[in-house]
């Protein structure tokens, strides 16, 4: 048996992040498909549960932002499927990682740990990008395509920087 394989048997319990913005229609949706794309290209889709959610409730079940799908789209990713939700208290159990877009969405979600029981889970997602600036995810709805695309190599380099960071952590296989 490879060792990938003897991993998956240990995981009765899938890593499950989740990558958080604020309507859940821009940079959270692109986060769960890129770092998605990423998991299944290595192999580990048995291994991670992989959601976004947004800190408001302005797009429940709404698709991401059009401009945001083409962006994915023109870097070979489909993300028009997911739908928009919000980020409910009971996720800060549920899930292993949090990833906060930007520092008003990470206190967003603190704020929903009155007893900081959780706070430990809950991280800014450009703390694990190579070139991290001020560490937050820039909100690209009110900009040009540039802004998505830039939104889109940011998230890009950090989800291929959180993989390899968790997958060493967890001490996975992973296949190229």
């Amino acid at each position: 048996m490879d060792g990938a394989q003897d991993v998956r048997r240990t995981f009765l319990n899938p890593i499950k992040v989740v990558f958080v913005c604020l309507g859940n229609i821009c940079r959270s949706p692109l986060a769960e498909g890129v770092f998605r794309s990423i998991v299944m290209k290595h192999g580990q889709q048995d291994v991670f549960v992989v959601d976004s959610a947004g800190t408001s409730a302005w797009h429940i079940g709404s698709a991401p932002d059009a401009r945001m799908c083409q962006t994915a789209v023109k870097n070979g990713l489909s993300i028009a499927q997911l739908k928009g939700r919000q980020f409910q208290k009971e996720d800060l159990e549920r899930f292993d990682y949090i990833f906060a877009m930007d520092k008003n969405n990470l206190n967003d979600i603190l704020s929903l740990d009155e007893k900081g029981t959780f706070s430990a889970k809950v991280r800014l997602f450009r703390e694990f990008d190579p070139d991290p600036d001020n560490y937050q995810v820039p909100d690209p709805y009110y900009g040009g395509e540039k802004g998505f695309d830039d939104v889109y190599s940011m998230v890009e380099r950090t989800s291929r920087t959180l993989f390899h960071r968790l997958a060493e952590e967890y001490r996975l296989s992973i296949e190229y």
